[in-house]
């Protein structure tokens, strides 16, 4: 019989230590790179456009239905604060600093930069399985009951368990489908239908939205709720663990449990 001294037996320590680490290391890993490249560029991008678009917002702050609006016609809705320009109606007898150029040139500059990094998210996401593994809700998952679970918990704002803060719940899951496929697009989209270069090429992109005023109005409200989800994003990380999952998003890796004592 061998013992534990024995080459044999050390060999054999030395095997299962090996497979152990294996499987530890392949539980550690999060995010690929590609998805972590992906996501700081469309951060630091979104927040571009945010700025930005606060600023394109500032010179004309009302909205309309349809193909044209100007300072003349009567808007859909107005947010009640002074324009940088003070031809445009706003109620107010002082305008605010116009950055309007500036504003404008690097919100463009932002938006085909997100749409590249976004495009190339999306090929990889479908040919690496990503979405199918990640957030794709299970089968198990597709139930009202399970959603309603999820749903009570976050307005509960309850903090995840260690294994539940690692994957993402079937409301998660929805949310970030939500805004990959449907509200990413439709700001692109909306966003183009306000180009008239782009517009002049492709007519049908302004048409099917109903006017390049109904275009800027869709866009405001998809914002609206692009940052609404930024803000819930941002929550519910801090309720995971800020830090842990800030570094698993940089490094791409999860911290063992000793490195996070």
């Amino acid at each position: 019989m061998s013992r534990l001294g024995s080459p044999v037996a050390l060999s054999d320590a030395s095997i299962t230590s090996s497979a152990s680490a294996m499987v530890a290391a392949k539980r550690a890993s999060r995010h690929s790179a590609l998805v972590r490249i992906t996501h700081w560029v469309i951060t630091l991008c979104f927040f571009a456009l945010l700025l930005t678009g606060i600023e394109i917002l500032i010179s004309h702050p009302r909205f309309y239905w349809g193909e044209t609006g100007n300072d003349l016609t009567t808007p859909l809705f107005r947010i009640p604060i002074p324009s940088s320009r003070n031809l445009v109606p706003t109620g107010y007898a002082y305008v605010l600093p116009d950055q309007n150029g500036w504003s404008r040139a690097l919100h463009f500059q932002a938006a085909w930069l997100t749409v590249l990094t976004g495009v190339l998210y999306l090929i990889a996401g479908f040919f690496t399985g990503h979405f199918e593994k990640d957030l794709l809700p299970a089968k198990l998952d597709r139930s009202w009951r399970t959603f309603s679970s999820a749903m009570v918990s976050h307005l509960r704002f309850k903090r995840p368990s260690e294994a539940e803060a690692w994957s993402y719940n079937l409301l998660q899951r929805l949310a970030y489908l939500l805004v990959i496929l449907v509200l990413f697009p439709l700001v692109v989209w909306t966003g183009l239908g306000m180009s008239p270069t782009f517009t002049a090429a492709f007519p049908s992109t302004v048409i099917l939205l109903g006017g390049r005023q109904t275009a800027r109005t869709i866009h405001f409200f998809v914002s609206i709720a692009l940052v609404l989800f930024l803000f819930v994003h941002i929550l519910m990380i801090c309720l995971a663990g800020f830090w842990s999952r800030t570094r698993a998003m940089i490094t791409g890796r999860v911290g063992t449990r000793m490195e996070r004592t």
